[in-house]
């Protein structure tokens, strides 16, 4: 009987560390629940346990976890577009979805409601249409669920650059048949900078209540509000000049790494607060009804300061900055879904009827003081980048006032104001032809309206009204060679993009088509030893078509034409594994070749400068010891690779940010009622640069520990 106690235990203990670091099934990936073994498209996950054991509290984090996907931008709690950015197969993307659903946040978002976050590779907007998705793929965040017990945690945390943080999980039911049960999940984190000048206060509050009346219909409500007050981390733009005669690569300016040029109190608060709603009703034992409804509201005010090189060598920069003021940004999403499972004959289908409704309404205002520094003719002049002892603390809070009150009554804000609708149809059915070959077929029909409004300088004419109808499509092939363990797949993924009207070299408007993105993609995926090994390779190929490209004629320099062209393939491995007891492992490698085949002159057959590193790797493995005097202790060491990164890449010149290996690594000893933890990020003191076209420094060594108590 002892022997068989200890079987059932080591059973257990197996089935929690595959749960943690083996992919998981996605619900979302095709709005269906598919295996990932039968599932013809490409998708990463990262479960909370990782994060929790890597020490990890935020999104932008916890994806140096997934293969292929490379952070550009710092989230800056800016309305609309202030987002943290990706890049994925040689395109931009940004954190969009919450459980599926519309679910942008325009700031840090803390991981204290993740469950585990979802990357979905290549282009989807045949499940998930234009607005939300980007063709590399979309990140989709999966939030804790309220459960049938009263439990839940309080932690601390603390450590370099006056970092800390206190957060709260609090689970209960509230009623006495646990129908209805309510979560709570909260978070306050302040963190310093390795910098002169910055800091970043975030506030994150989730609660969620679910009621489940009968066993047929079940009601989930959600809100969260994600409250962001910062100094934006410092950013460095490209504009091209001479300098790009003589230096091509940042690390040849010999920038001091640890000044921020600039002053006290430029800061900025962003406010993202989103609400959400489920009914699900199973409406027979083959057909349930998903009815989802959400809103996203973002708005920011304060100062947003940059810095740009100047100069024959660069040794001098440019300070400016692009002010909000009551900005805003309101978005809402409707979607009903009908998910069906039955066989006609002996064919299993598994298919999914769906409606979608998106609404945007934006009301974005941007401010500038056409340069900070200037001269006694009210021109802006570049400040030396290198000369000991000059004040860089000049450009402040107060003094950037003073000169937006010098400009009162004659500005000229830059808008972006309207209104677009976005109508959707979507039917989706997996077809198992035998039980081990399934085929994907889906197909959306997409209605897009924008109403009149602006883009540009407030004194802008209003936008043209546009109406268009799309059709998408989606096909995916899997055959599994070994039932649940080997299989080869491909699919056809297919996404777009509605443009606005452009002028052609004539000088008449045209009404342009929506770009498009269509990928092939084929590959194997691989579950061995009872799941304790998952493994996907795969190779891809985005042809992006209908491009607006710049031909300008003389006399309309501002002239484009609808016919550019981009391709992005790349090859992706990933591998997860839990090789021994107790012994974890998280694996991948990406190679993506992007380049313009039809573009203007400038950029012709050159990698745009929006792709980021064609090279890219992480790894990241843990030890835990699952018995013993030792129980409860783990141990794990990481790290992300990323080759050269051309943020400015024209015929005038290139300009570069060095490769990198940034090594991290972690420690926690975990009880029934209590969790130590610690962390070492960039324990080489690694100085290295992301950019999204722009050159942004990244953080040096740190260290934080962390202390919970569970109930």
């Amino acid at each position: 009987m002892h022997k068989k106690k200890d079987s059932a235990k080591l059973n257990n203990i197996d089935e929690v560390i595959i749960n943690t670091y083996i992919k998981k099934d996605s619900d979302y990936s095709n709005k269906m629940t598919l295996k990932a073994i039968e599932n013809p498209q490409v998708y990463s996950s990262v479960d909370k346990v990782v994060l929790e054991n890597q020490g990890i509290y935020t999104v932008d984090d916890a994806v140096r976890n997934i293969p292929g996907l490379q952070p550009m931008w710092t989230a800056n709690g800016r309305a609309g577009d202030g987002g943290a950015y990706v890049s994925l197969r040689g395109f931009v993307s940004a954190n969009s979805l919450r459980n599926g659903v519309l679910g942008a946040v325009t700031g840090t978002i803390d991981a204290i409601n993740l469950e585990k976050v979802e990357v979905l590779k290549g282009p989807s907007g045949t499940l998930f249409g234009s607005l939300l998705t980007s063709y590399g793929g979309v990140i989709n965040r999966v939030t804790k669920k309220p459960f049938e017990k009263f439990g839940g945690n309080i932690s601390l945390s603390g450590g370099s650059y006056d970092t800390y943080r206190g957060a709260v999980d609090i689970n209960t039911p509230l009623t006495e048949d646990k129908k209805l049960l309510f979560r709570l999940n909260s978070a306050y984190t302040n963190e310093g900078t390795f910098q002169t000048e910055g800091f970043r206060r975030n506030l994150a509050i989730a609660p969620s209540i679910s009621y489940k009346p009968s066993d047929r219909l079940s009601i989930n409500v959600d809100m969260e509000l994600f409250n962001m007050k910062s100094m934006s981390d410092q950013t460095f733009f490209f504009y091209g000049g001479n300098y790009l005669n003589k230096v091509n690569n940042i690390k040849d300016l010999n920038l001091d790494y640890k000044n921020s040029y600039l002053g006290k109190d430029l800061t900025n608060t962003g406010r993202s607060i989103n609400f959400f709603g489920q009914v699900n009703y199973k409406i027979s034992n083959n057909i349930t009804s998903s009815t989802n409804f959400s809103t996203s509201s973002s708005y920011s005010d304060g100062f947003m300061p940059y810095l740009y090189f100047s100069g024959d060598d660069a040794t001098s920069i440019y300070r400016s900055d692009q002010s909000t003021r009551d900005s805003r940004k309101k978005s809402l999403n409707f979607q009903q879904n009908f998910n069906g499972d039955f066989r006609i004959g002996n064919l299993r289908n598994r298919i999914v009827l769906g409606f979608d409704y998106l609404r945007i309404n934006n009301n974005q205002n941007f401010y500038d003081v056409n340069g900070f520094d200037k001269a006694s003719d009210g021109s802006s002049i570049p400040v030396p980048l290198h000369q000991q002892g000059f004040d860089y603390t000049n450009f402040n809070g107060n003094a950037l006032q003073a000169q937006y009150n010098a400009l009162a009554g004659t500005e000229n804000p830059y808008i972006i104001k309207g209104i677009q609708e976005n109508y959707a149809v979507y039917i989706s059915n997996v077809l198992n032809i035998t039980d081990q070959l399934n085929v994907l077929m889906a197909l959306r029909v997409d209605n897009f309206n924008s109403k009149p409004g602006i883009t540009g300088p407030a004194n802008s004419e209003e936008t043209q009204k546009l109406n268009q109808t799309f059709f998408s499509p989606k096909l995916g092939v899997v055959y599994e060679v070994v039932k649940d363990k080997f299989s080869i797949f491909g699919n056809y993924q297919n996404s777009f993009k509605n443009l606005t009207y452009y002028v052609d070299v004539n000088g008449l408007t045209k009404t342009p088509l929506p770009e498009q993105a269509n990928q092939m993609e084929g590959g194997i995926k691989a579950s061995l030893l009872n799941g304790k090994i998952s493994s996907t390779l795969s190779y891809y190929n985005i042809k992006v078509k209908d491009v607006l490209r710049n031909t300008p004629s003389v006399g309309n320099t501002n002239a484009q034409t609808q016919d550019g062209t981009i391709i992005s393939k790349g090859v992706e491995l990933e591998i997860n594994a839990y090789l021994v007891k107790g012994f974890t492992a998280i694996a991948g490698f990406a190679y993506n070749d992007s380049t313009y085949t039809q573009a203007a002159a400038s950029v012709l057959n050159r990698r745009p400068n929006t792709s980021g590193s064609p090279y890219l790797a992480n790894l990241y493995a843990s030890y835990q010891f699952l018995d013993g005097r030792l129980k409860g202790l783990g141990v794990g060491v990481g790290g992300n690779y990323a080759s050269e990164n051309k943020i400015y890449n024209s015929a005038d010149g290139v300009f570069s940010l060095p490769s990198y290996i940034v090594l991290n690594a972690n420690a926690y000893y975990d009880t029934k009622k209590f969790r130590i933890g610690l962390k070492v990020d960039n324990f080489t003191n690694q100085h290295y640069w992301i950019g999204y076209t722009t050159a942004n420094p990244q953080r040096l060594i740190n260290a934080i520990g962390s202390v919970t108590y569970k109930f």
